[in-house]
């Protein structure tokens, strides 16, 4: 039954709804404790500190974390794999050009594509820079996010690609809540234009609340 769901189109476009609205959650809790950075770095090294050990005693050092890792890594390639999946039975389904021209989509709809690659280029470049300090600038240190987060935006390029996938990411979200709603039979006629509100909504503060933080590092306010 599981495998007759995923090879429906409405089985892949379900696990891509509830994939995008996992790790939405995940970006707003996220965004919430990257700016705890603009009141020092006491709290904010506190707050990496206290996602390693919540959950103790019943949990281990860094358990809970793992365990929110596991669930974004599996988020992220279902996510993934579905929209590859559908982009190509898509694709397959009209290999000639239309002859009338489609109504014009919206910019945040054409760029889900290009935008979606950007993203996951993100992903890797963001774990490899502030995870594991492999591409990170200057000495990465153990324990001090906020010195590697200022390391980080003291560069050019650490700014430039980290706003432009916070751009990307705006433009998915805002037409991803939208579509996900439909796609999960939450969308009606009558709920369209608060489901296309809240979209936008969520699109302005996430993508805001993101470059809040390099535009705090390049203007001096987070030091």
């Amino acid at each position: 039954m599981a495998r007759t769901v995923w090879d429906s189109t409405l089985g892949k476009k379900t696990v891509m709804a509830v994939s995008g609205l996992i790790m939405l959650l995940y970006l707003v809790v996220h965004m919430i404790g990257n700016l705890k950075i603009f009141f020092g770095a006491g709290e904010f090294n506190e707050y990496a500190h206290w996602l390693r050990v919540v959950g103790e005693p019943f949990m281990h050092y860094e358990w809970t974390l793992w365990l929110v890792r596991i669930v974004l890594v599996v988020a992220v390639v279902a996510h993934a794999t579905s929209a590859y999946q559908l982009s190509r039975r898509d694709i397959r389904a009209r290999p000639s050009k239309y002859v009338h021209k489609k109504p014009r989509a919206s910019y945040a709809t054409r760029t889900m594509r290009w935008g979606g690659i950007i993203l996951g280029l993100f992903i890797v470049w963001h774990i490899l820079d502030l995870t594991t300090g492999t591409a990170h600038p200057g000495g990465f240190q153990e324990g001090r996010p906020y010195q590697n987060v200022v390391d980080t935006f003291s560069t050019w390029y650490g700014n430039v690609v980290y706003i432009v996938a916070m751009l990307a990411l705006g433009l998915h979200i805002r037409h991803g809540f939208w579509s996900a709603a439909q796609t999960l039979g939450v969308g009606s006629r009558s709920r369209d234009r608060a489901l296309k509100t809240v979209a936008n909504v969520l699109a302005l503060l996430l993508t805001a609340g993101f470059i809040a933080v390099p535009v705090g590092v390049m203007t001096g306010v987070v030091s």
